[in-house]
């Protein structure tokens, strides 16, 4: 069975143009306005949206993403609602796939059985869990078949070869190359060193590899997207609904801004 990030990729190849793939924290500043965001983004470009799971101690975050998952938890969003978010958004939009992305702790809580049901009845389409690593996968494999939800993997600069090969064995969908070391949003990332690890994973499979962390205009996404298959934009656009919350424009322009950025970036796809 085909799945919508698999029709997704397909498309874009067809009509050679790379992914823009988006970052939001679900609930951030409440869920009224991360879901109207959510169905502002594939009008503004999105091809594919990474839903973010809200954690207390988001390790792999940086300060922008962090302080988004505190104003979502302080909004009292949890788990259920995202998934319901979801399911509401697929009402208007059954084509741009949705990946929920987060740590494995509010997932295993919420039980991963029911976790794996309720997102595929909501239209989930893919699952990036930041701290579950391969050796674990035996907890969700069977879940995410069963169910057609794609897992995808977080590559780094420091993966070799032989680590490579493990986390190909347990991934779908596409590959998360992460282009810096450290936390998002902080630091640019290498191009030269960016495209030599791409290239090196590509030789290795077909999955579509997509680049994230510190990517942030489109004169990266234009040269990332050279010899990848897509750019996330995260902190970014993250950072625009952080200035809306502390009363730097109103709703009206936030989404207008939104709007103008991503459709700079889309340009360069």
């Amino acid at each position: 069975m085909t799945t919508r990030i698999e029709e997704k990729f397909k498309y874009l190849k067809k009509n050679k143009k790379k992914a823009l793939v988006c970052f939001l924290t679900a609930g951030d500043p409440n869920k009224k306005i991360s879901a109207e965001v959510l169905s502002l983004l594939p009008k503004s470009g999105a091809d594919l949206i990474e839903v973010g799971i809200p954690f207390s101690d988001p390790m792999a975050d940086g300060p922008t993403i962090q302080r988004s998952s505190l104003r979502a938890i302080k909004s009292g969003i949890n788990l259920k609602q995202i998934l319901e978010m979801v399911r509401d958004f697929r009402k208007g939009d059954s084509k741009t796939p949705i990946i929920l992305m987060g740590y494995f702790n509010p997932i295993f809580q919420y039980g991963l059985k029911n976790f794996f049901i309720d997102s595929s009845k909501s239209g989930v389409d893919g699952l990036i869990a930041v701290d579950l690593p391969p050796e674990e996968n035996s907890l969700i494999y069977d879940y995410s078949k069963k169910f057609n939800i794609d897992i995808i993997r977080l590559l780094t600069p420091t993966t070799n070869i032989e680590r490579l090969k493990k986390i190909l064995k347990s991934t779908s969908g596409f590959l998360y190359y992460v282009s810096i070391m450290g936390i998002t949003g902080t630091k640019k990332p290498s191009i030269a060193l960016v495209k030599k690890s791409v290239n090196k994973i590509k030789q290795l499979t077909s999955l579509p590899v997509v680049v994230g962390f510190g990517i942030n205009n489109s004169k990266q996404v234009k040269e990332i997207n050279k010899f990848s298959d897509g750019c996330v934009i995260g902190s970014a656009l993250v950072k625009i609904l952080e200035e809306y919350q502390m009363g730097k424009f109103n709703y009206k322009e936030m989404k207008t801004r939104v709007n103008i950025f991503l459709s700079k970036i889309n340009k360069a796809c």
